[in-house]
């Protein structure tokens, strides 16, 4: 036997908040805020019917199931207003306790609105769950600014490089200046991205996301390393070339705390994963400190650097002297390691061979 359903002026209940349901999962709006744009809209279009007053209400409970519209009208011995009021013996049908309140709750039936009354509706609602979505949207990224979400990738533009991703129920662009260099990225694959950040416009929320950011890779080690998560270990700085080089100089305010060993793991497994994720860019894990000279000494690794000498604290520069083997590697392909050096400690670094002379 059919279940029977309950209809209450002349909205058929369980098909409506059924579809309210279904919105909720397709689109991830909560039926309470698609409750109160839908009713939002039914007010706006009954008023009408009443010269525009602000009599009209409507309750709509997806919980109890509840879906009720009503216009309020003042009791009266003569009525001058027909739109804001009733007079006794008219409401006394409706309510007889409606004498003694002076005032009646009428029920709607919203199917007796007017056509364009109906259409202006459907507007507003429509309108509603626009902006339901939008501040969805904007919400659910707020939560995750400056964080590392996983994304599927759509498609990709082929005239920009430009990926369109989807990231729960929302769709985001990732710029081709924000993908890795060199980097393919395919539909259906499953990536990391960094959100730079969330704005609010007039056409909703402005999501900028991010594969070349220092921030990914910051997020990465606080994900793979328990210690970095936990404080034990914390991130000072990073500088990046994404694609080829990144340095990270982390630091343990407990001195028993290897705080680069922690990083690269057992037999460098968490590292390694950080590179895989990355698609083989390397990376330097360099070790925090307070002392410029020492910090910058280790920034500039692989090379081994003989000394660093401080000309300057505003602007921060330095010189620093290593052998004259080690001059390529100090300063890097195209002054690549010197360049992420210098972002890594804010200090301006001269490179120089231990002799004090460049080679022919």
């Amino acid at each position: 036997m059919a279940k029977k359903k309950t209809v209450k002026n002349g909205i058929d209940n369980s098909e409506f908040f059924e579809a309210l349901r279904l919105m909720e999962e397709e689109k991830g709006i909560p039926q309470k805020y698609i409750a109160e744009k839908f009713a939002e809209a039914i007010v706006v279009a009954a008023r009408k019917d009443y010269g525009g007053n602000e009599i009209v209400s409507c309750v709509i409970d997806p919980e109890k199931q509840i879906f009720t519209v009503t216009a309020r009208k003042e009791v009266v011995d003569v009525v001058e207003d027909s739109f804001t009021q009733i007079s006794r013996e008219d409401a006394a049908a409706i309510d007889p306790k409606s004498v003694e309140l002076g005032f009646v709750e009428i029920s709607l039936d919203p199917r007796k609105f007017g056509r364009v009354v109906a259409q202006n509706s459907k507007n507003n609602f429509r309108q509603g769950v626009r902006e339901a979505e939008r501040g969805q949207t904007l919400a659910e990224f707020q939560s995750h600014n400056r964080e590392l979400v996983t994304a599927v990738v759509h498609k990709i533009d082929p005239k920009t490089g430009n990926a369109i991703l989807t990231i729960g129920h929302t769709e985001a662009t990732l710029p081709k200046l924000e993908q890795v260099p060199d980097e393919v990225i395919n539909e259906g694959d499953h990536i990391k991205v960094y959100v730079v950040d969330v704005k609010e416009t007039d056409r909703g929320a402005k999501i900028m996301l991010s594969r070349t950011h220092p921030g990914l890779v910051k997020r990465l080690f606080e994900t793979e390393v328990p210690e970095i998560f936990d404080g034990t270990v914390e991130i000072k700085s990073v500088s990046r070339q994404a694609g080829s080089r990144t340095k990270i100089a982390v630091w343990s305010p407990d001195p028993e705390v290897d705080a680069i060993g922690a990083c690269i793991g057992p037999k460098g497994a968490r590292v390694n994963k950080i590179v895989e994720e990355l698609a083989g860019e390397k990376i330097d894990i360099v070790k925090y400190s307070e002392n410029p000279v020492e910090f910058i000494t280790e920034a500039l690794s692989p090379a081994k650097v003989v000394s660093v000498e401080i000309l300057s604290e505003e602007p921060k520069v330095c010189k620093a002297s290593v052998p004259e083997a080690q001059l390529s590697l100090a300063i890097g392909n195209k002054g690549q390691n010197v360049r992420l050096a210098a972002k890594l400690t804010g200090w301006k670094i001269d490179i120089h061979p231990e002799s004090g002379f460049f080679g022919e």
